[in-house]
C-alpha cells in the first residue's frame, strides 16, 4: 500500500530549506492573525454550548502499514490537536482505503489525512478539501516526498530497469494504493511495460506493505512495488537487510534521502470534509502551522511539521495518463472514433460475423438432424433397457425359484429322518394320552398325575411345533431380507435340521464355535441354506462309512482379514482333480441322484454377500469347504444385542 510515514527522527536539512520553511510559517502566522481575530470571536459566541455538548475531533488516518504503525506514528499528533482543544479533544481513526472511502461517504470523521492519490480519489467523489500538506523530513528540493521504488532482490543480473519486467511476476500493494502502485504503474507504461498486460502475473498483497519486501526477498514474486523510503524504513526497524534488494533506476531526488524508481510527488494533505465547520478547519490549521519541527508529535511522526497546501496538478495530470479515479471515463470511446481508429479490425469481424453466421445456420441445421437422430436411439435405448430390466427381474426371481427348489430338494433328502424326528414326539403324545384314559377308565387317576402328564403332552406338543416352524421357516418362499446378524445362530439351526440324518448315520456333527464374533449383514434363512447344504454334502461323503465314523466338524472363527469364517471339515474320501476343478459349475455333480445345483447355489448366495466360497484338502483325507462374509460396519447392530468383540 502506500504511505507518507518515514522513519522516526530522520531528519535532513539544508540552509536553503530551512529558509523555505522559515517563509511558509511567516506566511502561516499572517493567515493565523487575519483569522484568529474572527476564530477568537467566533469560539467566544459558541464557548459555552460548546464546551457541554461538542464531540471530539475525530481524524481518519490511513493505515497503510496497519493499526499499531498508525497508532505509533500518527497518535501523538492527534494528541497535539487534543491538547490545544481541550473542551472538545480529539481522537484518530485508523482506516484503510475501503475503511476510508466509507468514513468520508457516512460523515464519521472531521478530517483525513491520507496518501496523495486517495486524497484525489476522495477531492473528486466526495469534494474533501486539503488545508494543510504534510512536510517530510524527506522531501526533495521541491517539497514532493512520494515516490515509489520498484525493488528485486540484489542477485537478480537480469533485472536491471523497469522495462526488464516484461513477463515477469510483480507484487503491489494494492490498485489503488498511490505510491504503492500507481506512481509506478505510471513509470512502466513510459517504459513501455503495461502491468496488466505484459507481465506474467501481477498480484496484490494488501495492508501491510510488508508482505511485498518479504514475498521479494523469499523469492515468491520477481519484484515488488513499495512507496519510497519503506524499505529503508523496514531496514530501520531491523524487519529486512536492505543489501538483499536492489531498486530499479536507482536514482535519487536532490534533498531526497531515498532511492527512487520513479519521479517525486506532493506528500500527505491533511484535508476537512464538506460538512466539517469551517471554523474548526481554520482554528486545526493554525494549531498544526504552529508546531514547532522539533516537537514530539513530528518527531514520531517522520516530518517537520505542516505547510500550506501543495500543488497537486502533477497527481491529477498522473491520473488522467491512467485513466483512473476521477478520469475514468476517459476510458470511455465513441463508436465514431473506434471504427475511425480501427476500421480494418472492424471490417475483418464483420466478415468474421458473417462467415459465424453461414457457420450457425449449417450447424443448427447438423444439429437438428442429429437431434432427430439421438430421438430414435435413445427411444431404442429405453426400450432396451426397459427389456434388461424384465431380463434381470426374470433372471432374479429364477433365482429365487432355484434357492426354493434347492432348499426344497435338501429337505426332500431328509425327509425320512425329519420324519422320524417329528415321530418321537407324536409318539410320546399319544403315550402319554393312553395312558391318561386308562387311569380315567379304571378310576385310579389322581389330579397330580393327570396334571403331570398333559404338562409332558404339552413339551412334546410343543417340540413337534418347533420343529415344524423350523422347516416351515426354512421352506418358505420370500424375498431375501439382509440384517446385521449372528453367524453362529445360523450355523445352529442347520446343526438342528442335520442332526437327525446324522444320528440315523452314526455321525456325529461336533460344532466349534468361536465367541464374540461380529455381526454379518446377510439373510438369515439362505445363509442358513448354504451351511445346510455344506452338511449335508459332508454327510453324502461319509455315508457308507463304518461306525465309528470321524466326526464332522463345523467351526466359526475370523480369517486374517477380520471377516467372519465358516468350515466343514469332513474326513471322506477327498475330492479328484476333475472334480475340484468343476466342483462348483451348474449341473456338475459327484452323486448319482443328485442335481448339481446345491454348490452352484450356494456359492452365489456367499458372493451376493459380498463373501467368498472355497474347497481345500482336509490335513489327512477329507474335504473343508469354507466361506467367509464380510463383518459388518461399526454403525450396524443385531436387534436386541449389543455388540460384542473377540478377544
Amino acid at each position: 500500500m502506500e504511505s507518507t510515514i518515514t522513519r522516526p527522527g530522520v531528519r535532513r536539512h539544508k540552509p536553503a530549506s530551512r529558509r523555505r520553511r522559515s517563509a511558509l510559517r511567516l506566511v502561516a502566522l499572517a493567515v493565523w492573525l487575519v483569522a484568529g481575530q474572527s476564530a477568537a470571536q467566533t469560539a467566544a459566541q459558541t464557548a459555552a454550548t460548546a464546551q457541554a455538548v461538542a464531540p471530539p475531533i475525530r481524524v481518519g488516518v490511513l493505515a497503510y502499514r496497519g493499526g499499531d504503525h498508525a497508532n505509533a506514528a500518527w497518535e501523538p499528533t492527534v494528541r497535539y490537536l487534543a491538547e490545544r482543544f481541550p473542551e472538545r479533544g480529539a481522537e484518530m481513526v485508523p482506516l484503510d482505503l475501503l475503511g476510508m472511502d466509507t468514513a468520508v461517504q457516512a460523515g464519521s470523521v472531521d478530517f483525513v489525512l491520507t496518501n496523495t492519490g486517495n486524497y484525489v480519489e476522495l477531492e473528486a467523489r466526495h469534494g474533501v478539501t486539503r488545508i494543510a500538506t504534510l512536510h517530510s523530513a524527506r522531501a526533495g528540493a521541491s517539497g514532493a516526498a512520494i515516490g515509489s521504488a520498484v525493488i528485486v532482490r540484489a542477485d537478480r543480473s537480469d533485472i536491471r530497469e523497469l522495462g526488464d519486467l516484461r513477463g515477469r511476476t510483480v507484487m503491489a500493494i494494492d490498485p489503488d494504493a498511490f505510491g504503492g502502485f500507481q506512481i509506478a504503474w505510471g513509470a512502466m507504461l513510459e517504459a513501455g511495460v503495461d502491468p496488466y498486460r505484459d507481465l506474467r502475473e501481477l498480484r496484490f498483497s494488501g495492508f501491510p506493505v510488508d508482505r511485498v519486501a518479504f514475498a521479494v526477498g523469499e523469492g515468491e514474486v520477481d519484484a515488488g512495488i513499495l512507496r519510497a523510503c519503506v524499505l529503508e524504513e523496514l531496514a530501520a526497524e531491523g524487519r529486512v537487510d536492505a543489501g538483499r534488494f536492489r531498486v530499479l533506476g536507482g536514482g535519487a531526488s536532490p534533498g531526497f534521502g531515498c532511492a527512487l524508481s520513479t519521479g517525486l510527488y506532493p506528500d500527505w494533505p491533511l484535508a476537512r470534509l464538506a460538512s466539517t465547520p469551517e471554523e474548526l478547519a481554520k482554528a486545526v490549521v493554525v494549531a498544526l502551522f504552529q508546531m514547532p519541527g522539533d516537537h514530539p508529535a513530528a518527531k514520531a511522526g517522520g516530518y517537520d511539521g505542516w505547510t500550506v497546501p501543495l500543488d497537486y496538478q502533477p497527481v491529477h495530470a498522473l491520473f488522467r495518463s491512467l485513466r483512473i479515479g476521477p478520469y475514468r471515463s476517459l476510458r470511455e470511446v465513441s463508436l465514431v472514433e473506434l471504427a475511425r481508429e480501427h476500421w480494418e479490425w472492424l471490417a475483418a469481424g464483420a466478415l468474421a460475423l458473417l462467415w459465424w453466421a453461414v457457420h450457425s445456420l449449417r450447424v443448427e441445421h447438423l444439429i437438428k438432424v442429429r437431434t432427430a437422430e439421438l430421438r430414435a436411439a435413445n427411444r431404442d435405448l429405453r426400450h432396451e433397457m426397459a427389456e434388461r430390466r424384465r431380463a434381470e427381474e426374470t433372471a432374479r426371481e429364477r433365482q429365487k425359484e432355484m434357492d426354493h427348489v434347492a432348499r426344497l430338494s435338501i429337505l426332500g433328502e431328509m425327509a425320512s429322518n425329519l420324519a422320524h424326528e417329528l415321530n418321537q414326539p407324536l409318539g410320546a403324545i399319544a403315550n402319554y394320552a393312553r395312558g391318561c384314559t386308562r387311569r380315567l377308565e379304571t378310576g385310579t387317576a389322581e389330579p397330580a398325575q393327570l396334571a403331570e402328564i398333559t404338562r409332558a403332552i404339552a413339551e412334546q406338543a410343543e417340540r413337534a411345533g418347533h420343529i415344524i416352524a423350523r422347516i416351515r421357516g426354512f421352506v418358505r418362499k420370500r424375498a431375501a431380507r439382509p440384517e446385521p446378524m449372528d453367524l453362529n445362530e445360523a450355523v445352529r439351526a442347520a446343526i438342528l435340521l442335520c442332526e437327525p440324518r446324522a444320528r440315523g448315520d452314526g455321525v456325529a456333527i461336533r460344532p466349534d464355535l468361536a465367541d464374540g464374533l461380529p455381526p454379518v449383514v446377510a439373510d438369515g434363512v439362505q445363509i442358513e441354506q448354504v451351511v445346510l447344504n455344506l452338511i449335508k454334502n459332508a454327510l453324502d461323503a461319509l455315508e457308507g462309512a463304518a461306525s465309528g465314523a470321524p466326526p464332522i466338524t463345523v467351526r466359526t472363527g475370523l480369517d486374517g482379514e477380520g471377516r467372519v469364517e465358516v468350515a466343514v471339515a469332513d474326513r471322506g474320501p477327498g475330492l479328484t482333480g476333475d472334480a475340484r476343478s468343476r466342483l462348483f459349475d451348474p449341473f456338475f455333480t459327484t452323486k448319482p441322484d443328485g442335481m448339481g445345483l446345491g454348490l452352484s447355489i450356494c456359492r452365489t448366495i456367499v458372493e451376493a454377500h459380498g463373501g467368498h466360497l472355497w474347497a481345500t484338502d482336509n490335513q489327512g483325507e477329507g474335504t473343508v469347504m469354507r466361506f467367509v462374509l464380510p463383518a459388518a460396519t461399526g454403525g450396524q447392530r443385531i436387534a436386541g444385542k449389543e455388540p460384542r468383540h473377540a478377544v
